[in-house]
């Protein structure tokens, strides 16, 4: 009985907000975007940020150098994919393992491959501190992408150096802003409160848009739903584990560094909001699963392994190179690369279970 009612209660919410988002959207999200003062809890999400917003995969050609022209590939193949939107860069191989130069010509070459199409953009503004998060925050302003999105400072000991990193993000920031609740492989503080990330988002109508994946995560992402608004949109995370789970508790969309598998994340939130088809729903869901399950077990990392060889595959990518972390995590220089090998029975089941997914894959015409 508490389960219907709370879907009951949902699916009302989501109607009515569905219902008024048009009014909404036009009315009150462009006078924020004049620069006009008005109620931050009276702020609509943006219907543009919501859905699956995939992290793109970072490539590198054979000499460890980024594929910049393989970045723009992708940029047009997540949209033809139908996916929502993108984001970049927000892993370890895109955050950690690029200079300062890299990040900001990246960012560049996203901007311009992404002009036009319909996937919203979001670019990642993170740093060790605030200063250096504040370099990319800035950067990306000037390339107006739909969105950005940005993670805890390495350096964040307390949930008050959080408050005052995002406020910063805040004064620049003039688009929705993303905050994800977990950190880099160099982060050791706090998890954001719930409480903090109300706090944000009643006091800044861009923010209130949140990925969540710190535990506890069905928790903590019936909190955040109960609290819209302020808070405008939660999307689920975690790599897409829980995502169907967390759909019913109120998550509108997905964050995940899957951008290979675009199409099918597109398909699946197409059978979450249409409802019409639950089998075909669990079959794509347990199909996509099934691949992640496999990237655990063979060579080259959970994001990078087995998702380079489809990137090459799906004709994107040209290789299969990454860049790699030191001892310790740390950060080797120069960089530190290798392109991956695969046996001959790791490539067979890659396309065994890849087989799985033909029908919920968009077809070259």
């Amino acid at each position: 009985m508490l389960t219907r009612r709370h879907i009951s209660r949902r699916t009302l919410l989501t109607t009515t907000m569905a219902n008024a988002s048009g009014i909404i959207a036009g009315a009150i999200w462009p006078r924020y975007a004049r620069g006009e003062n008005w109620d931050a809890g009276a702020a609509a999400a943006d219907p543009k940020i919501r859905g699956p917003f995939p992290i793109l995969t970072t490539p590198f050609t054979a000499s460890g150098a980024v594929d910049f022209e393989a970045m723009a590939r992708a940029v047009q193949f997540v949209d033809w994919c139908g996916s929502a939107g993108m984001i970049w860069p927000q892993s370890g191989d895109s955050v950690d393992l690029l200079t300062l130069d890299e990040k900001f010509q990246g960012m560049e070459v996203l901007a311009k491959a992404s002009r036009g199409l319909r996937s919203a953009l979001c670019l990642g503004v993170q740093g060790k501190d605030t200063a250096e998060m504040l370099l990319f925050a800035k950067h990306a302003e000037k390339l107006a992408p739909a969105a950005i999105i940005s993670r805890p400072p390495d350096s964040g000991k307390t949930e008050d150096d959080l408050r005052a990193y995002w406020r910063a993000l805040a004064s620049v920031a003039k688009r929705p802003v993303i905050l994800q609740t977990t950190g880099g492989v160099a982060y050791r503080g706090p998890t954001p409160s719930v409480r903090l990330l109300i706090e944000l988002a009643k006091e800044f109508p861009h923010f209130g848009y949140i990925k969540e994946e710190a535990g506890p995560i069905a928790a903590r992402i019936c909190e955040l739903v109960a609290a819209r608004p302020p808070i405008r949109r939660v999307f689920s995370a975690h790599g897409g584990f829980g995502w169907l789970h967390e759909s019913r508790l109120g998550t509108e969309g997905l964050i995940t560094e899957r951008a290979v598998y675009a199409d099918v994340l597109a398909r699946i939130w197409e059978l979450q909001q249409s409802g019409s088809d639950p089998a075909a729903l669990r079959d794509a869901y347990s199909k996509f699963l099934l691949m992640l399950n496999l990237a655990d077990n063979l060579p080259g990392g959970t994001f990078r392994g087995v998702q380079l060889y489809l990137w090459k595959k799906r004709g994107v990518f040209k290789t299969m190179v990454s860049r790699h972390y030191g001892p310790h995590n740390t950060i080797p220089s120069p960089s530190n690369y290798s392109e991956l090998k695969l046996t001959n029975d790791a490539i067979a089941e890659i396309e065994y279970c890849f087989e799985g997914l033909k029908p919920y894959l968009k077809q070259a015409r």
